[in-house]
């Protein structure tokens, strides 16, 4: 009842403020959404300041209107400046004509900052700059400092795996990173610790917003990729767009052949009723087939309304391994056992995702909904050979056949409505997830466990977020509030002890204001890191006759206090935070049964409460034709790790060093040349044992008007990226070596008339389907 009071007495104030506020909505002449648009109220007669506003994301904004009639001034770079008579209480839709004298192409000089700070974020320009040239999405990412991409994967220093939105929708097939070209990005923002908006399972954002789209009618962007590693890898992807007036119609298909292999040496050291090592040396060559393909429609109603649907469809009709390893097992010091494994598996996924969205602003709110719906089944099929043979006995084979299957069922719904309080944007909504999994694992020899288990989850959150401008300062605080019930079943059995109820509140605020030239911003969240659904399956896996793997249903979520200070002047970048971890997840291993001493069971457990602190500090001036960027960051934890002698603290700092360079050659041609270094140290029970560095190099031009493009790249040209680790897990000790070679890569596009889609869907349940 009282945060039922609470959100009446919030909308009530809403609702009382709206008579002395200006809303709307800021546009270009495509009706796509123009953010950052300085917002200004003028009183008559005399022109004088009454308020100001920066248009956010979407291109809404909201500000003070009080003392009556007035003007509205609206000016962005690149746009002719509107003026508009309005007063308090009206909804206003403006729409910005392209200034063509400020199209034609000037040079501008000045200092200004790169990367500027607000609302919890740190906004990086892109138009203009040498950024411009990176080639894909992608590899512009990885040259925001503080944030590295590839693969399709995104991270934030300090916080982990980070969501990725492109013009507020969420992006949820990586290769639309890759599909992206460099030059069509406006900015790019990183939030370390997001806001209550986001679901609290979320570490870090980055937000990417385009250009305005050219053109209408119908156009295609093609991507032809080829990578050499141990073998060849190929891809194809078409996109299509069709635009005409406020319709937009778009979709892709995308097919791929990899191929991969990797070589490991593994040492594991066991302390059981004796000592168990074993000296390992693993192959393993993969080769997987995908196929998906994406539709979406979209109407733009007007600038006020937009609606649409987007369909997903993903098949992996072939997954395969071929593992091979050679054991030498020492009993004590000596001799004792000498095995061969081998290890055929074949998977296959299908997957179905379908999204409803409507965008708009109504009766003075702006009302954001989205429902999602997710299908997905997973076949496996492994079969396994073991030899061994002892210096006394004969030799030994048996068979290991296992059969795996999962399948998933989601619905999702989230409601988020915003409208002008008190000279600022107050924002409330609602999200709700429902979903069901199951799992079947049998293995046919009787050696391990089988199992049957479902696990049924409701999610709901609701949330409210409060920001504004503070002078030349701003702030942003929020609080979300998130209750998931989980029941598990076993063979169509409830188990009471393996369901759960959890209720949690995470606050979030940010606040950020320039002293000087300096830029200075301070913000805190808290979050959750539910388990992953594989990690709480409690049956034994196979991984040689000494070592089993399972899950552990009673697994706790951890839960997590960040605070993160951000610095930024002139071409200068410093990040800074300190994390308090409570209930961590790391892996323990403990003898499997007291029938069978000798076999070691490895699963993931909760761990004492532990803290860790990170800084950053980014350089990146210019000179000419050459554009360096050098950054140094470190991290250092307080992690208190279990190991075959007892605890002991692993707070050995890591640190890495990046030095990464941008030449504009002749011909038009772009080259990058970077470096990466790694050194020794810990991350929570693993120990870097090794100083790692690699180089990696690229070229890229543009051919024909810019709509043909090729991109030539290397990566770790000398092959040194040789990783080499130990990790420390209860009774056992893992070494683990993985040899590494250089890839090539080329990647042709052919773009023609490329419009980008209108498509404002930002998704629902999102942090259930990333466990999933």
């Amino acid at each position: 009842m009282k945060r039922l009071s609470t959100c009446i007495l919030l909308l009530a104030m809403a609702i009382c403020a709206s008579g002395q506020t200006l809303t709307g909505k800021v546009t270009d002449e495509q009706q796509q959404p123009l953010s950052y648009a300085n917002v200004v109220f003028l009183s008559l007669p005399d022109s004088a300041f009454v308020a100001g506003a920066v248009s956010g994301e979407d291109g809404s904004f909201s500000l003070s209107a009080e003392g009556g009639k007035g003007v509205l001034k609206v000016s962005c770079i690149g746009y002719t400046t509107l003026y508009k008579d309005c007063g308090p209480g009206e909804q206003l839709s403006l729409q910005l004509k392209a200034d063509a004298q400020l199209l034609d192409e000037v040079v501008v000089k000045g200092d200004l900052p790169k990367t500027r700070l607000k609302n919890g974020a740190s906004i990086t320009n892109v138009a203009g700059t040498i950024l411009e040239k990176a080639g894909t999405a992608e590899n512009l990412l990885d040259r925001i400092p503080g944030v590295s991409a590839g693969g399709g994967a995104v991270s934030v220093f300090g916080r982990g795996a980070a969501e990725v939105y492109i013009n507020g929708r969420k992006v949820r097939d990586s290769s639309e990173l890759d599909q992206l070209a460099s030059d069509n990005i406006k900015s790019v923002e990183v939030i370390n610790n997001p806001g209550a908006r986001y679901a609290a399972s979320v570490k870090a954002v980055v937000r990417i917003t385009t250009k305005r789209a050219p053109g209408e009618g119908f156009g295609f962007n093609n991507r032809l990729l080829g990578q050499y590693q141990y073998d060849w890898t190929v891809l194809d992807q078409f996109n299509f767009n069709y635009r005409s007036g406020g319709f937009d119609l778009s979709g892709m298909l995308f097919g791929s052949n990899d191929r991969d292999e990797y070589f490991k040496t593994v040492r594991q050291d066991t302390y059981l009723d004796k000592t168990w090592t074993q000296h390992s040396d693993l192959s393993n060559r993969s080769h997987s087939q995908h196929l998906e393909g994406m539709l979406s429609l979209n109407w733009q109603v007007n600038p006020a309304h937009a609606l649409g649907v987007r369909y997903n469809y993903k098949r992996t009709p072939k997954s395969a391994s071929d593992l091979s390893m050679h054991t030498d097992v020492l009993l004590d010091g000596g001799a004792y056992e000498q095995a061969e494994n081998t290890n055929a598996s074949d998977a296959r996924q299908t997957d179905h995702r379908l999204n409803l969205y409507y965008n708009g602003t109504v009766g003075g709110w702006n009302v954001d909904f989205n429902s999602d719906g997710l299908w997905n089944e997973n076949k496996g099929r492994s079969l396994g050979r073991e030899y061994t043979r002892t210096l006394e006995l004969p030799e030994e084979a048996r068979d290991i056949t296992t059969f795996d299957e999962s399948r998933n069922t989601l619905y999702a719904a989230k409601l988020v409505v915003s409208h002008a309080l008190a000279g600022g944007q107050f924002a409330v909504g609602s999200e709700y997830t429902r979903n069901n999994r199951t799992s079947l694992y049998d293995n046919r020899e009787g050696i391990l466990q089988g199992e049957d288990d479902e696990v049924k989850e409701e999610m709901w959150a609701v949330f409210g977020e409060y920001s504004r401008q503070l002078g030349q300062g701003s702030v942003q605080a929020g609080v979300r509030y998130e209750h998931l019930k989980s029941d598990y079943y076993e063979y169509g059995v409830f188990n009471k002890e393996q369901s759960r109820k959890y209720s949690n509140v995470f606050p979030s605020l940010s606040l950020s204001h320039p002293i000087g030239q300096v830029q200075l911003q301070l913000s805190y969240a808290a979050d959750i890191t539910r388990p992953d659904y594989s990690l709480l399956n409690s049956a034994p896996r196979y991984v040689n006759r000494y070592t089993y793997e399972a899950g552990n249903p009673l697994l706790q979520p951890t839960l997590s206090h960040n605070l993160t200070l951000d610095v930024a002047w002139k071409q200068l970048y410093f990040s800074g935070g300190y994390r308090h971890i409570k209930d961590g997840m790391t892996s323990f291993c403990d003898s499997y049964s007291a029938d069978n001493p000798a076999i070691s069971l490895l699963r993931p457990v909760n761990i004492e409460d532990f803290d860790k602190a990170y800084a950053m500090v980014a350089y990146s001036p210019k000179f000419g034709c050459w554009q360096p960027q050098w950054v140094a960051s470190m991290e250092q934890q307080w992690y208190k790790g279990s190991t075959p002698e007892g605890s002991r603290m692993f707070n050995h700092p890591l640190g890495s060093f990046l030095w990464k360079n941008s030449l504009e050659l002749p011909w038009d041609i772009l080259m990058y040349v970077d470096a990466t270094v790694i050194t020794q140290g810990h991350s929570e029970n693993v120990h870097n044992d090794k100083t790692q560095w690699r180089l990696d190099a690229s070229l890229y031009r543009e051919f024909a008007g810019k709509r043909l493009s090729c991109l030539l790249s290397v990566t770790d040209l000398f092959s040194t990226m040789t990783n080499h680790v130990t990790a420390y897990s209860g009774i056992r000790t893992l070494t683990m070596g993985t040899d590494t070679r250089r890839t090539f890569t080329v990647t042709l596009r052919y773009k023609f008339n490329a419009t980008k889609s209108k498509y404002k869907g930002t998704g629902a349940g999102s942090s259930q389907k990333n466990r999933m």
